[in-house]
């Protein structure tokens, strides 16, 4: 049984409809309520869909709550929900440094939590984070995404070593620039999108963005038995963007 947060679009929902194509009963979980809903009505049985602000202890916890009640447990915690921001630390507002880590690492922190005596209750639970190459290398103008995604790395490991003696692994993957919903808008509105769509696909060696799929291959790997001597793993999977 998995909870996958964020996951009405882009790398979750990728993840989502993978590990329910190999036989998982998923949780859709998502800020927006109806997209949730629709992604899980293509799934199908075994998909079940919840409206939750990671952000909010209460949201997440009716989420643990719906999901136990409804398949009994919960095995795999697939923490994705998260957004990015421009600026550096002098013209991030902040009011938006505030909101960008409520969602991006305190969601990681909360839905842990809340999820953690079912993890373990398992004898086999399983959190996979998503962080970022910019945990590694940084990029200009995303000071407070860049701070968020370092620390989700380092609570990965934290986590691991706190919870490995109940049979809990944590790890986490670490995209490059994949090419998703909250991209194509970024694109969209820029004031020369053919620029800005070749300088997304220039972050990277290959000389391009990664797909939802590649993202969601690695994320199945890490929550299934395959990788059963991996915890506090990040493992990156950039295109080469960590290595230049």
């Amino acid at each position: 049984m998995v909870i996958v947060t964020g996951a009405a679009s882009g790398i979750g929902r990728a993840a989502a409809e993978l590990m329910h194509s190999r036989g998982a009963r998923v949780v859709i979980a998502d800020i927006n309520g109806d997209a949730a809903s629709n992604v899980a009505a293509n799934l199908g049985e075994g998909a079940l869909a919840t409206a939750v602000d990671v952000s909010n202890s209460a949201s997440v916890a009716s989420m643990v709550a719906v999901t136990v009640e409804h398949f009994g447990g919960i095995d795999v915690l697939c923490n994705n929900a998260g957004f990015g921001h421009r600026g550096t630390v002098v013209t991030t507002d902040e009011a938006d440094w505030d909101l960008l880590m409520a969602v991006n690492l305190k969601g990681v922190f909360l839905c842990s939590k809340h999820a953690m005596p079912y993890l373990v209750a398992s004898g086999r639970g399983r959190i996979v984070n998503t962080s970022s190459y910019t945990a590694l290398v940084g990029i200009p103008d995303r000071a407070a995404y860049v701070a968020s995604k370092g620390a989700i790395s380092s609570l990965t490991r934290a986590m691991a070593i706190d919870h490995v003696s109940g049979n809990v692994r944590v790890n986490a993957v670490a995209p490059g620039t994949v090419s998703s919903p909250l991209i194509d808008g970024v694109i969209a509105a820029a004031a020369d999108p053919t620029a800005t769509r070749s300088e997304f696909n220039q972050r990277a060696p290959m000389n391009r963005m990664g797909a939802p799929s590649e993202i969601a291959e690695a994320i199945a790997w890490l929550a299934s038995d395959r990788s059963s001597f991996a915890t506090g793993s990040v493992l990156t999977i950039d295109g080469g963007s960590s290595a230049w």
